[in-house]
């Protein structure tokens, strides 16, 4: 199948709602990206279809930088090569908790290990005062539809026309971000249905378009709100902006690998 564009760059999110950290690959698999979003916090505020305490709660959220204490033992499954090698699907084992710990940098740059009672009431503060706070953690990206996430460079430039401001993609946080031919923006969209090889062995089936909310008026950096590109997605898009998929084959995807449309 011919290339229908090329990964522009690939991001996971160790925190749910906390800073994204780029990476040069990431490993594809069935439950989402390897250490992407296995700590979350929940509130008791929250409904219980969607328990979180996240930026929509507490913007600054976005300013805090978490980072994997042992970055070799967060990159991929531990026996990938092994499991690879039987060439059945098999699904690699993940590493045990212990080696999958995470601390977190504060914006005033100080570091904290992600379980420290006082980085918890850190987060509340600032908060409605009825959140009450816990942490928790899954071997499963706890993301909020599908396991992966996938965006194109163009559809944050056809918002940043609509609306005359910069628009920067990672308000989108997005894990996979492609680069594609048309420059309308939303091409993804037709991709819905369909399933795409991406790299040379991940799989995966785009099933809806990525219905959004006020997170994307946040900015990445300062967690100021732009509230004109949430009108303008709502307007314009029906709003939805980029797209989830299921994985169908794991694998491992690297920056600029090709993406193929397979059906």
């Amino acid at each position: 199948m011919p290339a229908i564009g090329t990964v522009d760059s690939l991001w996971r999110y160790p925190v749910k709602s906390m800073r994204g950290e780029e990476l040069e690959e990431i490993f594809v698999g069935y439950a989402g990206v390897y250490g992407d979003r296995l700590f979350a916090l929940e509130s008791s505020a929250s409904p219980a279809g969607f328990p979180f305490f996240t930026a929509r709660e507490q913007r600054q959220l976005l300013r805090y930088r978490p980072r994997f204490r042992d970055p070799d033992q967060a990159a991929r499954p531990i026996n990938l090569s092994e499991a690879e090698k039987l060439g059945s699907g098999v699904t690699p084992l993940y590493a045990c908790p212990s080696d999958l710990m995470v601390d977190v940098e504060t914006p005033s740059g100080n570091t904290m290990p992600i379980d420290d009672p006082a980085l918890i009431e850190m987060l509340r503060n600032g908060s409605d005062d009825k959140h009450q706070i816990t942490l928790i953690r899954s071997e499963r990206a706890l993301t909020d539809c599908r396991p992966v996430s996938i965006f194109s460079l163009q559809t944050a430039r056809k918002i940043e026309e609509e609306i005359g401001v910069t628009v920067d993609k990672r308000r989108f946080r997005a894990n996979l971000y492609l680069d594609l031919p048309s420059s309308e923006g939303f091409a993804e969209n037709d991709f819905v249905g369909k399933s795409l090889r991406i790299g040379s062995r991940a799989i995966v089936s785009v099933v809806q378009r990525d219905a959004r909310c006020m997170m994307i008026t946040l900015d990445p950096d300062t967690a100021e709100k732009e509230p004109a590109l949430l009108k303008a997605v709502a307007q314009a898009h029906d709003g939805t902006a980029g797209v989830y998929g299921a994985v169908l084959m794991e694998g491992v995807v690297r920056k600029d690998d090709s993406v193929e449309l397979l059906d």
